[in-house]
């Protein structure tokens, strides 16, 4: 392991970007406003409401993170994006219908302020969603540098220190990884060559990486999970995670089957359909997005379980997901389970789960997390993937022959485990033999 790197203090303006700036952006936005006004608490932050263990537990050492490890303040974000659509903050937070009245009245000129800029937007990529606010370019390189243009310009139009980047738009189609994401000369040229493995999201990343912005990537497409960009961010000491925000129907995977597992109790199959009615359900009505999405929600069970380890117990395990968008229901997204699983004998239970929940609710704390420990990293120097930061995504990115993690309670343990060895402090293993010797 390389030594523990020396982190630059957070001092001035952290300006947040978020390309995409729908019901997830400006519920995120939203509540970090009414929290600097003492008029909301931010509910489901880790970076604002956990405590971290230091030490014995005896020793009673349990400060918050946000003091802990110095993070950037709420009172110093300041937020951007860009979109399609031209709806300022508050009229797209309005028409999201995620947040009442009462939310968004304390703060309507805060968020009448933030506009979008031009988005690097095709609808080839994302069927299902188009508007009036988009870039043209000869090329995609072209519409690439205007995007740098346009951070440039968010920097010092809002005295930024530093900047970091979070994807909060749409899904895009299904792209695997090719030729042109090997190098960075690669992908530059297949960007003046308008190939169309180039899609939007990744004009972005790009856009952040050449102007030495940390880059998070809250959709299932790829974006930023491939060589070019990877290598590229490992060299110049930029930080990159995805991808695809944990929030309802899988974030209950990760916490039932790693219980499950951990009991040695077989699973016989899982059968998971959602409905919802925001704009993500209506993208998602397109088969080529639900692709990629799909692709994202599958990957988990099998990591956790490990069927290849337990044969008898998960190797026959049927898996099913089904996304459906119903416009009635709006933000609020409707998991349903059903598990067929097996005790000792063999014999037969059932366990259903209906999760009721809110989308954009679930999703803004993970937002301002990924900001804030993202620009933790780059001020701490880790370059390229950070997979400490998995605990947020369904589909987390990790080094090219490992697989992922996606165990919750595994991937809060080394989130807190990295910001302990950030500080200096010694790891909590859980082995307790100090308590009895």
């Amino acid at each position: 392991m390389k030594e523990r790197p020396e982190i630059r203090p957070a001092q001035g303006r952290l300006g947040v970007l978020m390309p995409g700036m729908g019901a997830v952006a400006t519920t995120t936005i939203a509540g970090v406003l009414l929290a600097r006004k003492g008029l909301a608490t931010p509910i489901g932050s880790l970076t604002q409401m956990n405590t971290i263990r230091l030490g014995l537990r005896t020793d009673n050492r349990t400060p918050l993170i946000k003091d802990f490890i110095g993070l950037a303040g709420l009172d110093d974000i300041v937020f951007g994006g860009w979109d399609p659509i031209s709806d300022n903050a508050y009229e797209s937070a309005v028409n999201a219908g995620v947040l009442r009245a009462e939310h968004l009245d304390p703060i309507k000129d805060e968020l009448s302020a933030i506009t979008p800029m031009s988005a690097a937007f095709d609808t080839k990529y994302v069927t299902r969603l188009d508007g009036p606010n988009k870039k043209t370019g000869a090329n995609k390189r072209e519409i690439a540098e205007a995007l740098r243009e346009d951070i440039r310009n968010f920097k010092t139009e809002n005295e930024c220190d530093r900047l970091v980047m979070v994807w909060c738009g749409s899904t895009e189609i299904f792209l695997r990884a090719g030729p042109t994401h090997e190098t960075m000369e690669s992908f530059e040229t297949a960007m003046e060559q308008n190939d169309p493995s180039i899609a939007p999201s990744m004009l972005y990343a790009y856009a952040a990486l050449m102007e030495g912005i940390p880059y998070a990537n809250g959709a299932p497409n790829l974006s930023a999970d491939f060589p070019a960009f990877e290598d590229y961010a490992k060299e110049n000491g930029l930080p990159i995670c995805g991808k695809d925000f944990k929030t309802g129907q899988t974030l209950m995977k990760t916490i039932l089957a790693p219980g499950f597992k951990a009991r040695m109790l077989g699973i016989h199959g899982w059968f998971s359909t959602n409905i919802l009615g925001n704009r993500d359900g209506a993208v998602l009505d397109d088969p080529a997005s639900f692709k990629t999405k799909e692709e994202s929600k599958l990957g988990a069970l099998d990591h956790i379980l490990q069927p290849d380890l337990y044969p008898e117990l998960y190797g026959d395990l049927y898996h099913k997901v089904r996304i459906n968008y119903y416009p009635p229901r709006g933000d609020d997204k409707e998991g349903w389970d059903n598990i067929d699983i097996f005790g000792w004998l063999g014999y037969k239970m059932q366990i259903k789960v209906d999760f009721l929940c809110k989308d954009s609710i679930l999703a803004a704390p993970l937002v301002l997390d990924l900001a804030l420990f993202m620009d933790l990293a780059g001020r701490a120097g880790l370059g390229g993937i950070q997979e400490w930061l998995s605990f947020y995504f369904k589909a987390p990115q990790c080094a090219p022959g490992l697989y992922p993690e996606h165990d919750l309670f595994i991937q809060n343990w080394k989130l807190k485990n990295t910001l302990r060895w950030l500080a200096g402090e010694e790891q909590v293993t859980h082995l307790g033999r100090e308590y009895y010797e």
